[in-house]
C-alpha cells in the first residue's frame, strides 16, 4: 500500500490501568478522567486521517471494546491487537504483521498527545516520500510519533519511558540505516505538570475533545490547588 496507515497504540482506560504517574499524584479516579478524555482526542484524530486505519489495543480482550469504540465513528476502522512483552517487543511484532499482510509505510501514534493533529500526519506522509522514518520529539526526551516505511529495528531494549528514549531510538534507526526527519517539539501527557502545559497550548484548540480536555485538566488543577491551600492553612494553624 502507498498511502501512509495510521495505526493507534491505545490501552482501554480503567482505574488502575495507565497513567499512573498521573494517579500517583491526583488518584485514580481522575487519572481514568484524564485517560477518557485524551482516548476521545485520538479518536478525533483517527476520524480527521483520509487514510488507512488500524487500532492496536493493548490487551486481546479489548478488541470487541475497541471495535465498538471506533467502529461506531468510523465503520473501516481495522482492530489488530498488539501480541505480549513489553512496549518494543509488542511494536516489533504489530509491525512485523502489518508489514506481511501488504502495509509499507506506517505512522504509529499513542492516545496521550493530543498537541498532534491532522497537519502532523499529513506532514510526516509527505516527508515519508522521501525519508524513511520520521519522529515528532516529546519535551520530556520521547517521541509522541513514529513513522517509517522501512521495518523497524529491534526496539526490546529501548530505554521506554525515560528521557532518553528518543535519543535512543533515533541512534539505533540510523545504525540500522534509516534516514531520519523529525518534526518540531511537542508533548505528551504523563505528569501532573504536562496538564498545566496543555491547558496553555490547547487553550483556542477548537476541536470538541481537545475543548473537552482542557476543561478538564483545567478543573483538576483548580481543585488540587485549593486542596494544597487548605492544607497549608491547616498546617499553619497547627503549627
Amino acid at each position: 500500500m502507498t498511502q501512509a496507515t495510521l495505526v493507534l497504540v491505545c490501552k482501554r482506560p480503567a482505574l488502575g490501568i495507565g497513567k499512573q504517574r498521573l494517579a500517583a499524584k491526583l488518584g485514580q479516579e481522575a487519572a481514568l478522567q484524564i485517560a477518557e478524555a485524551l482516548l476521545a482526542c485520538a479518536l478525533e484524530d483517527v476520524l480527521a486521517w483520509p487514510n488507512k486505519v488500524i487500532v492496536a489495543p493493548a490487551d486481546w480482550n479489548d478488541c470487541e471494546w475497541a471495535t465498538q469504540f471506533f467502529g461506531k465513528a468510523r465503520s473501516d476502522i481495522n482492530v489488530l491487537p498488539q501480541f505480549s512483552g513489553n512496549l518494543g517487543q509488542r511494536l516489533n511484532a504489530l509491525d512485523h504483521t502489518l508489514r506481511t499482510s501488504g502495509f509499507n509505510q506506517l505512522i504509529y501514534i499513542g492516545s496521550d498527545a493530543p498537541e498532534i493533529g491532522v497537519n502532523d500526519l499529513n506532514e510526516v506522509s509527505e516527508i515519508l516520500t522521501n525519508m524513511d522514518t520520521v519522529f515528532k520529539p516529546t519535551m520530556d526526551g520521547g517521541v509522541s510519533i513514529m513513522a517509517s516505511r522501512k521495518p523497524w529495528p529491534g526496539l526490546t531494549d529501548l530505554p521506554w519511558s525515560t528521557s532518553q528514549l528518543g535519543k535512543s531510538l533515533s541512534l539505533l534507526c540510523q545504525q540500522s540505516e534509516h534516514t531520519i526527519a523529525k518534526l518540531p517539539v511537542g508533548f505528551d501527557v504523563d505528569e501532573y505538570e504536562d496538564l498545566c502545559y496543555l491547558v496553555e497550548k490547547l487553550a483556542h484548540d477548537q476541536r470538541p475533545a481537545r475543548r473537552a480536555l482542557c476543561k478538564l485538566a483545567l478543573q483538576i488543577i483548580q481543585q488540587k490547588t485549593s486542596k494544597q491551600k487548605v492544607m497549608m492553612q491547616c498546617e499553619s494553624r497547627y503549627a
